[in-house]
């Protein structure tokens, strides 16, 4: 159980060295390609956390922001940093566009449904997936990069794509007992991104790690005996949706 929650401050989480973020994402990838390589046909069509979405469909959310990364390695920013790893998520969750979120709920949906069967949608996410964790194994962290008209490190971006693809593992694993789940690297960096965005609360519930994960992300309710414990911070809830 991660036991930091509301301790961890933004200057502390600003240090992140790159090496984290760097196993972190190879971790994340490796281990959802595991994941998405146990898989039967059926499987794509069960549904997940996300509301709307099959698994097949949040494979295919992850891929578009694998191919991302693979963009945004290859952008350099030519500015400072105006985000880093902790901040790009508030930044997201303030600006946040219910239209757009959902026009992009159909679109995944559509895009998903026209592979021809669901072993191409997992082909192709291996390759990229096996692209991004070659790309990250080896990129500078000091570099600045251009995304989503962010500019942030090469570490701090390699940390917001381990923690989507930890949110979206656990999203797949719904009705999948059993099967493969994030890795403890991949799962330690979410936690500590969502303790920092939290940030000081009067009392910490009694939550395990993967339990933080789904409450902080909206992914199950919040009791009312937590909301209480949590106090001011909770309107905040989800941290990340």
């Amino acid at each position: 159980m991660h036991a930091s929650i509301g301790l961890i401050s933004l200057d502390t989480m600003d240090k992140l060295h790159h090496r984290v973020a760097q196993v972190a994402v190879v971790d994340a990838y490796a281990e959802l390609s595991r994941l998405v390589s146990s898989l039967g046909g059926a499987d794509f069509l069960r549904p997940s956390r996300c509301a709307g979405w099959a698994v097949g469909d949040v494979l295919y959310h992850v891929l578009l922001d694998a191919q991302r990364a693979l963009v945004t390695f290859a952008t350099p920013a030519k500015r400072a940093p105006t985000i880093d790893h902790v901040s790009y998520w508030r930044n997201w969750q303030t600006n946040r566009n219910d239209l757009a979120a959902a026009a992009h709920g159909r679109f995944v949906r559509i895009a998903a449904a026209a592979y021809p069967e669901p072993g191409a949608l997992a082909h192709q996410w291996l390759d990229t997936a096996r692209a991004v964790a070659h790309v990250a194994s080896g990129i500078p962290g000091s570099d600045v990069v251009a995304t989503q008209s962010h500019a942030l490190t090469v570490t701090d971006f390699l940390s917001t794509l381990a923690v989507e693809a930890t949110v979206h593992h656990l999203d797949m694993l719904l009705e999948l007992p059993g099967a493969p789940g994030p890795r403890p690297g991949a799962i330690e960096l979410t936690v500590d991104v969502l303790d920092a965005l939290l940030g000081p609360v009067k009392e910490r519930p009694a939550w395990d790690d993967m339990t933080w994960i789904l409450k902080a992300t909206g992914r199950l309710p919040l009791t009312p005996a937590e909301e209480r414990g949590l106090g001011p911070p909770v309107s905040r809830f989800p941290l990340i949706g």
